[in-house]
């Protein structure tokens, strides 16, 4: 009897469908050679600290550090859980083989493989690796199952992820709290993950906070209806960063003088240039990109749009969702047109593609940047034939028209600059007169194909523009001007606004997903950011539950869309001392070598030993810390 194993009831009893189990029991399928049974996602966890020994059950300075020999796993202690392990553990006893039917990604290899060591099954293992769960998809995937070797090292990694994160939370919380806390007050979370994340939105808050805002004044006029500011200097032996740096005027009185230099003057026209342009669809999704948009746009939190997502993945829509690339494999290519085709809602927008060869992009289809799965695209199911939600349906149309519009031409565009100068002239001290200009410009861009914006633009979608990740649509976004011609001129309106320089913006969801993408930097080229991923905080199939437990801890709270770091938190942060634990570099170098364990480049031993070096070392420095910080608890 072959025994298949899946992570929920709902896709145990799809693949059951598939392969013929028809037959329902107490927790299992069976027919046609198979039994097919499932987990609840986690049923298994590494053991506690009283576990390994009644002595750590207390939380007790002198038992700091708490190091396993040997880490070990248990059942979670839930009723339901343990019923349906028995029956789990019973099938396998009795099995053949055993098909590890698991979400294909590292915590679902981890998951099923402890539930199968636990059971203490001894026959051979395969591997099921599907990226969608359509009906299509598991019997391709049937019919080419994997060795269990074959993810060993993805194994390896998720273990490692759960053993670092059980030796420094378990030492490091228990570490503080004893030796920090007010007497009675709430356990001080440390994290791997989560601390580093903390620090983030706490050094953004008290940049705000200690920001010194400072006074500029910007000069501009308007000629022929149109918006003319002063031009930046082109080199300034300014302070890079400081007002004039960037081309404003930081003394009233001299913004005032250039005010009165240029009134009654006539405005001439020195120049208009204009460049053509092409920009390239947007990318496909990955989950955190998907996120962001979906924060931006619809205020959806982290974690809402990842059940959303994952809901869509079981409901067979879309395809595999806890995905760091925005790339699909070359063999996705040939794919293509049916997928589009199963999109009937979208016929409108899918039509002018029929019958022509689809546009490959190497922006798209790249083998070489997809390694257990490709971006997140949809299955070609039709949309209209399953049940979703109101807000599930808004997620899927962002995947769908993203997946259209990567098949659409280029949108092309032009960008006007046009310049324009004021002559002055003033009166200097000693009575002569000073002659000069000052040099104005505009610019604008004009839509001239709108190409895959039209997929934006169709029905009743939010049309697609260039933003950044708040949100804010930038300045030149399809401004058109009027046509000026070289050396014409004419009255204009100047004037002078008083401006203040402005403090960074507190980190919203889609901004610190962001931000733990690239591990703290600020990156909007796409490419970079695409480098940095390997040294990002978290997974992106995690990153979500880390922000969630900031706000359980009341480390964090929301203010609109403003992420909001608490007393405790702002002060909990001040506490640690200990760079490695709040830096997001340094526990992004810790993900770096996760990915490497992952990719057999990097030894899970030597991971697991620089981390217990690591716990030592923090135990020995903060038992040696004289000082003890007055933690704020929340009220």
């Amino acid at each position: 009897m072959i025994v298949c194993i899946a992570e929920k009831p709902s896709v145990g009893r799809d693949i059951a469908r598939i392969i013929g189990a028809n037959v329902a029991h107490d927790g299992y399928m069976e027919g046609n050679g198979y039994q097919v049974t499932w987990t609840f996602g986690h049923l298994c966890t590494l053991k506690e600290p009283h576990d390994y020994t009644p002595w750590w059950k207390q939380w007790d300075y002198e038992n700091l550090p708490m190091i396993p020999p040997r880490f070990g796993i248990k059942l979670i202690e839930n009723e339901g859980y343990q019923k349906q392990f028995a029956t789990i553990q019973r099938l396998m006893l009795a099995a053949d083989e055993i098909i590890n039917c698991g979400d294909a990604g590292q915590e679902g290899e981890l998951i099923q493989r402890w539930v199968i060591q636990k059971a203490q099954a001894k026959c051979p293992v395969k591997r099921l690796w599907i990226s969608s769960m359509t009906d299509e998809a598991i019997r391709e995937g049937f019919a080419n199952l994997k060795q269990q070797d074959e993810y060993q090292s993805l194994y390896e990694a998720g273990l490692c992820r759960a053993i670092g994160d059980w030796l420094l939370g378990m030492n490091a919380t228990r570490l503080y709290t004893l030796k920090y806390r007010q007497a009675n007050r709430q356990v001080l979370s440390i994290g791997r993950v989560q601390t580093p994340t903390l620090a983030m939105i706490v050094n953004r808050q008290l940049e705000i906070q200690h920001f010194k805002p400072e006074q500029y004044w910007v000069l501009s006029t308007i000629y022929r209806n149109t918006l003319f500011t002063l031009k930046q200097k082109e080199k300034d032996d300014e302070e890079e960063g400081s007002a004039n740096a960037k081309g404003r005027i930081t003394n009233e009185e001299e913004g005032r003088r250039a005010l009165e230099s240029i009134r009654n003057r006539d405005f001439e026209v020195t120049g208009v240039t204009q460049k053509a342009g092409n920009e390239a669809p947007p990318r496909l999704f990955d989950l955190t990109s998907l996120q962001v948009e979906c924060n931006k746009k619809f205020s959806f939190s982290a974690d809402d749009t990842l059940k959303y997502i994952q809901s869509l993945y079981e409901k067979k829509f879309t395809t595999y969702p806890r995905v760091d690339t925005t790339f699909l494999s070359d063999d996705i290519y040939p794919k293509c047109p049916t997928i589009l085709q199963g999109l009937l809602p979208y016929a409108p927008l899918i039509q002018p593609l029929m019958g022509t060869k689809l546009k490959k992009s190497k922006k798209v289809f790249d083998s070489s940047k997809v390694t257990d799965h490709h971006a997140i695209i949809p299955t070609g199911m039709n949309p209209a034939n399953g049940d979703m939600t109101l807000n599930e349906k808004k997620v899927f149309d962002l995947i769908a028209r993203r997946f259209i519009a990567v098949f659409y031409p280029d949108c092309k565009y032009s960008t006007t600059t046009v310049t324009g100068k004021v002559e002055t002239e003033e009166t200097t001290a000693t009575g002569k007169t000073k002659k000069g200009k000052l040099e104005f410009k505009a610019t604008g861009k004009q839509i001239l194909d709108q190409g895959w914006r039209s997929v934006f633009a169709w029905g009743h979608a939010t049309k697609e523009v260039a933003t950044d990740d708040e949100g804010n649509r930038k300045d030149d976004e399809e401004k058109t001007l009027p046509a000026f011609q070289k050396g014409e001129r004419g009255p204009h309106t100047p004037t002078l606004a008083e401006k203040w320089t402005q403090p960074p913006k507190p980190y919203t969801e889609a901004t610190l997903l962001r931000a733990m993408e690239t591990a703290g930097k600020s990156v909007s080229d796409e490419e970079l950011r695409d480098a940095l991923k390997a040294n990002g905080i978290g997974r992106p199939s995690t990153r979500a539950a880390i922000i969630e437990t900031l706000y359980k801890r009341n480390y964090i709270r929301k203010e609109r869309k403003s992420l909001i770091a608490t007393d405790t938190g702002i002060s909990l942060i001040a506490t640690i001392h200990n760079e490695l634990l709040k830096s997001a570099e340094l526990t992004g170098q810790w993900e770096k070598k996760l990915r490497e364990i992952e990719a057999h480049q990097y030894n899970a031993q030597q991971f697991i030993y620089e981390l217990k070096q690591m716990v030592v070392q923090l135990v020995q420095q903060v038992k040696m810390d004289p000082a003890r910080p007055n933690i704020t608890p929340n009220v």
